[in-house]
């Protein structure tokens, strides 16, 4: 009898409050499976009593995402492991392609991922099950009419975000 791998967890301090970042380990490695901010809807915010904390297996995605939030990072390279419906994971794979600095609606993405623009909805509510803040660029999605919205760690998060990525413009 197999039991699954366990769920590996640290903390690290950001501009948004303490991030907890969680992962598993497998036959290639580890991979992440969800960063999440404090007071973030729907996501864990804190570990589960089973969780290892493993530094080491984290330090990856720490080091790309103090570079990120030191202005020193566009992108990111890990690899992912979120878990989540297939349609939630073709709209998560379409936000990976929005390019740092730029945004767009959730009609576009609707597009970009393949899905009827009468879906934007279904995938309004898969940008905000996104379990990888950050990694997986959701706060670079917007409404119809440019306005901010919907970003489970809060507008304030995703305003400061979208300030970063711009050169500290704000919206």
């Amino acid at each position: 009898m197999s039991t699954a791998a366990p769920t590996l967890f640290t903390t690290m301090a950001s501009p948004l409050g303490p991030l907890l970042l969680s992962g598993v380990r497998d036959g290639d490695g580890f991979a992440l499976a969800a960063v999440t901010a404090p007071g973030q809807k729907g996501a864990r915010t804190a570990p589960a009593a089973d969780w290892e904390p493993d530094a080491d297996a984290l330090a990856p995605a720490v080091e790309q995402l103090t570079g990120y939030f030191a202005g020193e990072r566009t992108a990111f390279d890990l690899r992912l492991a979120p878990v989540g419906t297939p349609f939630r994971q073709q709209v998560w794979d379409a936000l990976d392609d929005i390019p740092f600095g730029t945004t767009l609606t959730y009609g576009q993405l609707a597009d970009a991922a393949g899905q009827s623009p009468r879906a934007v909805r279904a995938v309004g509510g898969a940008v905000g099950a996104n379990p990888l803040l950050i990694i997986r660029p959701c706060h670079r999605v917007m409404g119809a009419n440019g306005a901010l919205t919907g970003f489970a760690a809060g507008i304030d998060a995703k305003r400061w975000l979208l300030a970063h990525e711009a050169g500290g413009l704000l919206f």
